[in-house]
């Protein structure tokens, strides 16, 4: 297995550091949600290739619960930035169902338009964009009992002009694509992260089966098929954010255990590394969120804030890191 190293480790005004994405220029966009201290803004960073990190901006927040917790990130083609506004992420009841994908607009470091694409929603964690779509990953779904009595969970579908869509968080949405259902009654968190392969089908993570689903469309872009498309569970326990590289090598965050897994274009999970418990300052891998591919690296967002239970860290540490892995 690869050993990973130290990439950075962050600004003390970021506490957690999850969803990231390159900006028309080549920088590196970090979001921090900052959920291990909520005293501490949301917030998207700027990193240039000299690795010089600094804050971009503070992710508007919500009027009524005066937050914002910026995680999956991704460019629209006309350079705005739209966010998963995650509030519902820490459980408070105040903060259910007040999830927004908002649409950030930057002239340099001014934002000049802030946009709510979608309101209402209960869990928007990881995005990707493709064709005048953006795709949402949403981790659960409360109000859709399965016979089974577990989560479901989906992806949502919008147009990336689309404005104020209220959720509902039910099968009623429209913009609802498809739903999972995650089995393993020891992790009830379900879709995660989110890809598109060289193909154009949609791959999504199921967190707590550790399986990737492949999603095909048909030519109006209705859904043709979902199924399981990798699953390992002796490599590949939970699945958080992912992404491929150009030979189709698909790159996933296994956040319960400190590691990071590569699966092959035919679908074989394989480890690329893999840490213990760790405070990540020598470049280990505490608890890894997302992946990139970054000039030739593999940058990874070592989300360090679950402690205990599903996952191997014990603590919250009080640097923030990214890590690197050389590919």
């Amino acid at each position: 297995m690869k050993k990973s190293k130290l990439f950075a480790a962050l600004p003390d005004y970021v506490s957690t550091p999850d969803g990231m994405a390159i900006d028309p220029e080549g920088n590196l966009i970090l979001a921090c949600p900052n959920y291990a201290d909520q005293t501490k803004p949301g917030c998207i960073l700027k990193i240039d290739k000299d690795k010089n990190i600094r804050k971009w901006f503070d992710v508007p927040c919500r009027a009524d619960t005066g937050l914002a917790s910026p995680m999956g990130i991704a460019f629209g083609p006309d350079g705005d930035l739209y966010i998963c506004d995650n509030q519902g992420w820490p459980g408070r009841p105040e903060l259910l169902e007040k999830g927004r994908i908002l649409r950030v607009r930057m002239q340099g470091d001014e934002i000049v338009k802030t946009t709510v694409v979608a309101d209402g929603m209960e869990h928007p964690n990881g995005m990707r964009i493709r064709d005048g779509f953006i795709y949402v990953t949403q981790s659960s779904l409360p109000k859709v009992k399965h016979p089974s009595g577990k989560l479901v969970s989906c992806v949502y579908r919008f147009r990336l002009e689309d404005e104020n869509v209220l959720v509902t968080n039910t099968l009623e949405d429209k913009n609802m694509l498809v739903t999972f259902v995650t089995e393993n009654p020891d992790d009830q968190y379900g879709a995660d992260g989110i890809e598109f392969d060289r193909e154009g089908n949609l791959l999504v993570g199921n967190f707590g089966d550790g399986a990737v689903y492949k999603v095909t469309f048909n030519e109006d872009l209705s859904v043709k098929s979902c199924g399981v498309w990798a699953q390992d569970r002796e490599n590949l326990e939970s699945t958080d954010g992912m992404i491929m590289d150009g030979d189709g090598n698909l790159y996933i965050a296994d956040f319960c255990v400190n590691a990071i897994v590569k699966i092959l274009p035919d679908g074989t999970v394989t480890k690329l590394a893999q840490n213990g418990d760790t405070d990540g300052l020598n470049g280990e891998l505490d608890q890894p969120g997302e992946p990139i591919i970054w000039n030739g690296k593999l940058i990874v967002s070592c989300f360090d804030t679950v402690c205990g239970g599903i996952t191997v860290n014990s603590k919250h540490d009080p640097v923030a890191t990214l890590a690197e892995i050389e590919l």
